[in-house]
C-alpha cells in the first residue's frame, strides 16, 4: 500500500508560520517525495545532492529551507542590506525568472519582506546589475552562471566576493543541464569566491559522471537523495507517452490531423533547430487557424519572456520551441508535448515530456518517428526507462495535397518564407547528422526528397547530402516556380534583392553574405575540361600532403619547392588548412575530422555535412 503524502506541518523541524502561510496560499497542501526527503536534511545543515524527475517540486524543495535558514540567523542577528545569505544558480533565463517569481510570492509576505532578492540574467547590462546591488542591496541572488561570474570578477565598486562571506546556502538547480551547456568552468570560478562554511544543495534530473565530479568539488560529504515516482520509469507517474510511425512526406499532415482530432488546448511542439521554429511558426499559424501559434527559441533575447507569458495566459495555443524550454520551466495546463523529431540526446526526451504532467496533474506526450527510426522506441525503453504506446493516425492523399498547396503559396507570396523554409530544412538535416544516437538515426537512411516534401519546399536545395535520386521522390508545386521571380513583402529586402540581381546581370557576379558567385559564361565542354583539371590538381596536392605527413611522422625533413606565384585556389586551400590545424590544436575537432578536412581520407569519398 502506498504511503500517504506528508504534510508540511509533519516535518521534524517545524516550519515558521509565514512560510507555511505562503505555501498554503499557493495551494500546496502536501509535500512531494523530493520535498519530504531534502528539506529536513538542508534544515539540519547537511549538503544534499538530489536526483528527481522533472516536475517533482524541486523549486520548493530548496526555497523553503533557504528561507528558514535566513530566518533562523535573523533571530540572533539581522541581515544587513548588502549581506548575501543565499545564491541560486540555474541554467536558463526562463528557469531563473520562474524561480525569482516563486520566491517573490514568499517575500511578499509581511514577515518575509525584510529579505531582498536580485535576479541576475542576460538581457540587461552588467553595469545596471552592479549599480542595482550597490544601491538596493540583496540578501538572495537568483541568477545564471555567466552573469554571476561577470559580477564576481568585476573590479572596483561592487566587490561581490565581500558580500557573500555570510552565505548560508548555495543551490545549483538543474545541475546536469548546467554542465550540458558548458558551465563547468564558470561554476568552479564562482565556487572559488564562496565561503567553505556553507550549505550546498545540488538538484538534477540525472546523476551523470560530470554531476558527480561537481558534487566532489562543491559539496562536503553530501547526502544523496534519489526520488523516482515509479521504479520502472524516469518520467512523471501520470504522463502517458505515445509514438506514431509516419512516412517522411506525411509528417506535417499527421501532426495537423493529430492537433485537430485531439482538440488540444495547450501544446508545446519541440523542433530540432531555431530555423525550424522560425519557419514552422509562420506555416502553422496559417494551417491551424484560428488557434494561436507562438514561437520561442534560444536566439531570441528580450521577446522570450513576453512570449512565455502570452502562452501561460492563453486559453488555447501552440508553442513551437527548441530545447531551450526543455528544462524546469513550469507552464500550467500543458496537456500535450509533441516532438517533430527525436531530440539530440536521449536524456532530452525525458526533460521535454516533463513539461506536462507536473505537480500531480495528468499529461500526454507524442513523438513522431519515421519507419527507419522505429528502433528508437526500444532504445528509449532501455536507455531512459521510458515506456511508449503506439498510436495510429489516418492521413489522406488529399489532405497532404491541400497542406502542401498552402505551404507553396506562402512561399510564393513572400520570398522571406521561401528563405526560412530552406534554412529550416538544411538545419534539420545538419542537426540530424549530429544525433547522439546515430547508430539508429542515420542521415543516409533518410529519403531527403520526401523530407523536403514535408517541408513544402519549392525546390530541392543544394547540399552535400542531396543525391540525384531524391529528385524522383520530391513532390514540389504542380507548376514549376521561377524562384528568381519571388518577391519580398518587406520593401527594403526587395530593394536589396533587385540591386543584387541588377549587378549580377551586368557583371555576372552575385555578392551574397558568405560567397561571391560568378555567372558561368564558358561552353560546357570547356567547363567539363576545367573540372577535370581541377580534380587532377586536387589529387596531386593530396598525394603531396600524404608524402609530407609520412615524412613528418618519420622524423625527416620536407623540402619546400619555391614558387614564384601561387594561384588563388592554392592560397584559399592553404588558409583552410591553417584553420583546420588551429581547430585541431584547440581540440575543437578530432584527428579523424582533421584528416578529412585536409583531404587525407580516401580520395573521392563523399562526406556527410556536420552543420550546426
Amino acid at each position: 500500500m502506498a504511503r500517504p503524502a506528508a504534510t508540511w506541518k509533519s516535518l521534524s523541524t517545524p516550519l515558521s508560520a509565514p512560510v507555511l502561510e505562503v505555501i498554503d496560499g499557493l495551494g500546496f497542501h502536501k509535500m512531494t517525495p523530493v520535498q519530504a526527503a531534502t528539506i529536513p536534511l538542508l534544515l539540519s545543515y547537511k549538503d544534499v545532492a538530489a536526483e528527481a524527475v522533472t516536475g517533482s517540486g524541486k523549486t520548493l524543495a530548496f526555497l523553503v529551507p533557504l528561507l528558514e535558514l535566513l530566518l533562523k540567523r535573523k533571530k540572533n542577528e539581522a541581515w544587513k542590506k548588502h549581506e548575501i545569505g543565499a545564491i541560486i544558480i540555474s541554467p536558463t533565463r526562463e528557469l531563473t525568472t520562474q524561480i525569482h517569481e516563486v520566491l517573490a510570492e514568499f517575500l511578499s509576505h509581511e514577515e518575509l519582506s525584510c529579505f531582498r532578492q536580485k535576479i541576475l540574467i542576460g538581457g540587461n547590462s552588467v553595469e545596471d546589475d552592479a549599480m542595482a546591488i550597490i544601491k538596493n542591496g540583496a540578501n538572495i541572488i537568483v541568477g545564471t552562471p555567466g552573469r554571476l561570474q561577470d559580477l564576481f570578477e568585476r573590479k572596483g565598486d561592487l566587490n561581490l566576493a565581500a558580500k557573500v562571506k555570510s552565505l548560508e546556502l548555495l543551490v545549483l538547480d538543474e545541475a546536469d543541464r548546467l554542465l550540458d551547456l558548458g558551465f563547468e568552468a564558470t561554476i568552479n570560478t564562482i565556487l572559488a569566491y564562496l565561503p567553505r562554511q556553507r550549505r550546498t544543495g545540488l538538484f538534477s534530473a540525472t546523476q551523470t559522471k560530470e554531476v558527480k565530479d561537481l558534487m566532489r568539488a562543491g559539496l562536503r560529504n553530501p547526502v544523496l537523495v534519489s526520488v523516482r515516482e515509479k521504479a520502472t520509469t524516469s518520467t512523471p507517474k501520470l504522463l502517458q507517452n505515445f509514438y506514431v510511425i509516419v512516412e517522411p512526406e506525411t509528417k506535417l499532415t499527421a501532426m495537423l490531423e493529430f492537433i485537430r482530432s485531439q482538440q488540444i488546448k495547450k501544446a508545446m511542439i519541440f523542433f530540432p533547430t531555431c530555423a525550424c521554429v522560425e519557419y514552422w511558426s509562420i506555416a502553422m499559424a496559417e494551417l491551424v487557424k484560428p488557434m494561436t501559434v507562438l514561437a520561442l527559441h534560444g536566439k531570441m533575447k528580450s521577446q522570450r519572456f513576453r512570449i512565455l507569458k502570452a502562452f501561460r495566459d492563453a486559453d488555447s495555443a501552440l508553442l513551437l520551441c527548441t530545447d531551450v524550454l526543455a528544462r524546469g520551466v513550469d507552464i500550467p495546463e500543458v496537456d500535450w508535448v509533441l516532438q517533430w523529431d527525436p531530440p539530440s540526446n536521449a536524456a532530452a526526451f525525458v526533460h521535454r515530456v516533463g513539461r506536462t504532467a507536473r505537480q500531480g496533474s495528468e499529461g500526454n506526450a507524442l513523438i513522431m518517428l519515421l519507419p527507419t527510426e522505429d528502433a528508437y522506441v526500444d532504445f528509449l525503453t532501455r536507455n531512459q526507462k521510458v515506456l511508449l504506446k503506439e498510436m495510429k493516425l489516418q492521413v489522406t492523399d488529399q489532405g497532404l495535397k491541400n497542406e502542401l498547396k498552402k505551404l507553396h503559396q506562402l512561399q510564393m507570396d513572400d520570398r522571406s518564407v521561401f528563405d526560412k523554409a530552406n534554412r529550416a530544412f538544411v538545419s534539420h538535416v545538419q542537426a540530424y547528422s549530429k544525433h547522439e544516437c546515430n547508430l539508429i538515426l542515420r542521415v543516409k537512411d533518410l529519403d531527403l526528397g520526401k523530407v523536403a516534401t514535408s517541408y513544402g519546399l519549392l525546390q530541392l536545395p543544394k547540399m552535400p547530402e542531396m543525391k540525384p535520386q531524391f529528385s524522383e521522390t520530391f513532390c514540389g508545386p504542380e507548376a514549376p516556380v521561377d524562384i528568381w521571380k519571388l518577391t519580398y513583402k518587406d520593401k527594403q529586402k526587395q530593394s536589396s534583392l533587385e540591386s543584387k540581381l541588377k549587378t549580377y546581370n551586368e557583371t555576372g557576379e552575385w555578392k551574397g553574405k558568405k560567397k561571391l558567385f560568378k555567372k558561368k559564361s564558358i561552353p560546357w565542354e570547356l567547363a567539363k575540361k576545367a573540372r577535370e583539371e581541377k580534380k587532377e590538381a586536387r589529387k596531386n596536392r593530396r598525394e603531396q600532403k600524404l608524402k609530407r605527413k609520412a615524412a613528418i611522422e618519420a622524423g625527416g625533413t620536407v623540402p619546400i619547392k619555391k614558387k614564384n606565384k601561387f594561384s588563388q585556389e592554392e592560397l584559399d586551400e592553404l588558409a583552410n588548412d591553417i584553420r583546420s590545424l588551429k581547430k585541431l590544436k584547440q581540440k575543437k575537432i578530432s584527428e579523424e575530422e582533421f584528416d578529412q578536412q585536409m583531404g587525407l581520407n580516401d580520395f573521392g569519398s563523399s562526406n556527410e555535412s556536420d552543420g550546426n
